[in-house]
């Protein structure tokens, strides 16, 4: 991937817009009888609205956070490639975890709303809205930035923020550290954000299915 994709004040601007519409947001769940659900779906809309008017405006184009048009179709189909190897990745382990005696689901399992309408929702926000708004920032505007200083500052920059912007602590973020790393390399090689949109997109999807199955 070409280094120098996102300038300062692309960075700047992008993550300006993001942390005033997250306190914007925190603000206002406190007082508002809006379902948070909801509220968060809108807050995510903005955020992606607001990246790519950045990148429109202060940046390079779309093209500069992963998301030329040309790239689309084949971006979507390596993304398919990759959460299929991922899946059988995810498959094996957990059969061996099985065979040592580890419950794998503990380290992936989603904490499911109890209202089917909410459950929706999260299907809807949490597994296709939040991956959006989320590869177009960390992968798109933070990968983007640190690459110029080499993959191993962009991959570990933008999986050490990913990793901080879903606080599971005392629990270890298991699935926060191995998605960013994916998600990272995916970017990487195949040049488009179309492939790791789809693998967070679908992980996020399954990870919810098996959590409300099992």
């Amino acid at each position: 991937m070409e280094a120098n994709r996102i300038t300062v004040a692309s960075l700047i601007i992008s993550a300006g817009a993001v942390l005033c519409a997250e306190i914007a947001a925190g603000a206002v769940a406190a007082r508002s009888p809006v379902n948070p659900m909801i509220l968060l779906g809108g807050v995510r809309l903005l955020e992606i609205a607001l990246l790519l008017l950045a990148a429109l405006m202060y940046g390079n184009g779309l093209s500069s956070v992963g998301l030329a048009q040309s790239m689309a179709a084949r971006g979507f189909g390596r993304g398919l490639l990759w959460c299929a190897t991922f899946g059988m990745s995810a498959l094996i382990a957990h059969l061996i975890f099985i065979a040592a005696g580890i419950n794998g689901m503990t380290l992936i399992r989603a904490h499911l709303p109890r209202s089917p309408d909410d459950i929706i929702l999260l299907f809807l926000i949490g597994g296709l809205v939040g991956p959006a708004a989320e590869e177009i920032f960390f992968r798109g505007v933070i990968y983007g930035f640190f690459r110029r200083w080499g993959v191993f500052v962009a991959l570990t920059m933008s999986t050490f923020l990913f990793i901080l912007a879903h606080p599971g602590f005392p629990h270890i973020p298991a699935t926060q550290a191995v998605g960013g790393v994916v998600f990272a390399m995916a970017y990487e090689i195949e040049e488009s954000l179309y492939a790791p949109l789809t693998i967070h997109v679908l992980g996020n999807t399954a990870i919810f299915t098996l959590s409300w199955i099992t």
